[in-house]
């Protein structure tokens, strides 16, 4: 009724009308209007602009976790600002490291920081402008800190800022100095680099998690740069800007994902309500995302490989399982074996990677991630599935974390080691490549922690409600060129309880099935199925 008087097409009416729903106090209200500006493919181009310069924050953000969202409803980030002195970026990057406390920050961090800007200054002073320019004369790669893995400096630095960026102390402090604004101006100009861009809105994550600094990563530009790179066909990339925005997303996200967290699904506003969480916890030297790929297809042996690279995936829990089970939310976590190369360097440290200090520091990231809120199975590859009895064990000790024991209706383990690992008593040179660290003490067979944790394992588990599943490799790994090794043998990835399936595939292979009608694939998704049948 207010438009009767409004000289204007329908269209224009049903456009101001919507922004104007998706202002609403009506929480049902506005999510509905977003909805429909989302689905709406019959706007005109200028339609769009006209959104982008006159929606509120809320519905940018809910638009960028629309699928399929068209781009044009987002602003470009803010022009660059003219760089003042001609300060070369990795200067200013460095400039805003210096200026952040060191307190609260794992040890390592804080002498890897301090070592590279020590190092960095003195190489600066002898060759202003010269060796790391971000310019057009490539990134020549840091020989000068030569201590440290051959990343090129700012990508360093950025690793360095990822670390600060976890404590929120220290997100206020990025923010105050322009740290959004100077980010922004790297993802522009390093569009080259997947890896930089990466850390960039992994740093973006962890700082939405502070709802103080949304508007101000809102200003910064940051809606429509997560929006693009949700459409990324990498799933690491998408993933991680799924994560910042689901951060962002007050209006219809509870949970809060920390730093190596990952929502693999759903990774947009959907109406389908989630109904059990499953949980991905990768082995050591694993990851969030290329542990649960699908197995690598040899082009030599397989014509067909080829035709089938189409349908390859790179995550199966992201495709295969969201699409046969659309009603769960479905998580991968990362912990920190990255820091594995410099860790081994590092002379503080050795409480930090044993495995209760991990099942401490994820325990608290699951909770505030609404992890026991739901019916919750747990699925885990190698040293993942010591984590996972780690975990639970602890949780049932702390009241807090009770939810968390009671709706775990099932735990998948692929060749976990519970005896330990013939890994453990190998040469030292052969044992690195796998093991960087301390967890290889606690690996070795028979050792007293490993017999402990599983004998705490077992007597939690009499008279819980859920069921166990393992899968036990028969092949051995290759490690390099010269050494072949059954790196679980069948006896140590037996538990004791559940059902063991041994599976003709080596270590690495154990989590990765061939194709989506692979056994591996059907018997884990059928053990889901049946664990969670009320549920779905």
């Amino acid at each position: 009724e207010q438009f009767s008087t409004f000289d204007g097409e329908d269209h224009e009416c049903a456009l101001w009308l919507l922004l104007k729903r998706s202002q609403s106090e009506d929480k049902e209200v506005r999510l509905q209007a977003v909805q429909d500006l989302a689905n709406n493919s019959h706007w005109h181009d200028y339609q769009y602009g006209t959104v982008a310069q006159t929606c509120d924050q809320r519905t940018a953000i809910g638009l960028a976790r629309s699928k399929d969202i068209d781009l044009r409803f987002f602003l470009p980030p803010p022009p660059l600002p003219k760089i003042k002195n001609d300060y070369p970026l990795e200067d200013e990057l460095r400039l805003l490291l210096v200026s952040l406390p060191q307190a609260g920050l794992d040890p390592c961090v804080q002498y890897f920081t301090s070592l590279a800007l020590r190092e960095s200054s003195q190489t600066l002073a002898a060759q202003r402008g010269g060796l790391w320019c971000f310019g057009g004369n490539g990134l020549p790669y840091c020989e000068t800190l030569s201590k440290i893995p051959s990343e090129t400096v700012e990508l360093f630095y950025l690793q360095a800022l990822v670390q600060h960026s976890k404590v929120s102390s220290n997100c206020d402090k990025i923010e105050a100095k322009g740290g959004l604004q100077l980010l922004q101006r790297i993802y522009q100009l390093r569009k080259d680099s997947a890896k930089i861009q990466r850390n960039i809105i992994r740093i973006i994550g962890n700082m939405a998690l502070d709802e103080r600094l949304h508007s101000s990563i809102v200003r910064a530009g940051w809606v429509s740069v997560l929006a693009e790179v949700m459409k990324s066909p990498h799933v690491i990339q998408s993933s991680h800007a799924s994560r910042a925005l689901a951060n962002l997303d007050r209006d219809t996200v509870k949970e809060k994902y920390p730093d190596g967290v990952y929502i693999l699904h759903p990774q947009y506003r959907s109406s389908q309500p989630v109904r059990a969480d499953v949980l991905f916890v990768h082995g050591l030297l694993g990851a969030a995302f290329k542990t649960w790929r699908q197995q690598d297809i040899d082009r030599s042996l397989d014509k067909k490989a080829s035709e089938g690279e189409e349908d390859y995936s790179q995550c199966w829990p992201k495709t295969w399982l969201a699409s046969d089970c659309p009603a769960l939310r479905i998580i991968s976590v990362e912990y920190d074996t990255h820091l594995s190369d410099w860790k081994a360097k590092c002379p503080v440290e050795a409480h930090r990677k044993s495995i209760a200090y991990r099942s401490n520091e994820l325990l608290e990231k699951l909770r505030a991630a609404g992890i026991g809120d739901r019916p919750l199975v747990w699925v885990s590859h190698s040293m993942g599935g010591l984590l996972v009895k780690k975990m639970l064990v602890d949780a049932s000790k702390n009241p807090e974390m009770d939810k968390i024991v009671n709706n775990t209706r099932g735990i998948i383990f692929y060749s976990v080691p519970h005896h330990g690992s013939q890994l453990a008593e190998y040469s030292i040179n052969a044992r690195y490549l796998l093991f960087p660290s301390v967890e290889v003490k606690e690996l070795s067979k028979d050792s007293p922690a490993l017999k402990e944790l599983n004998d705490d394992f077992l007597s939690f588990a009499k008279g819980k409600k859920f069921s166990v599943l393992s899968f036990a490799e028969t092949l051995p790994t290759h490690i390099g060129s010269m050494i072949k090794l059954h790196v679980v043998p069948v006896e140590s990835a037996n538990l004791g309880i559940g059902d063991i399936i041994p599976v003709d595939v080596n270590h690495l292979n154990i989590c990765k099935p061939k194709k989506k009608d692979a056994f591996l694939y059907q018997r884990t998704l059928k053990f889901i199925q049946d664990v969670l049948a009320q549920e779905l």
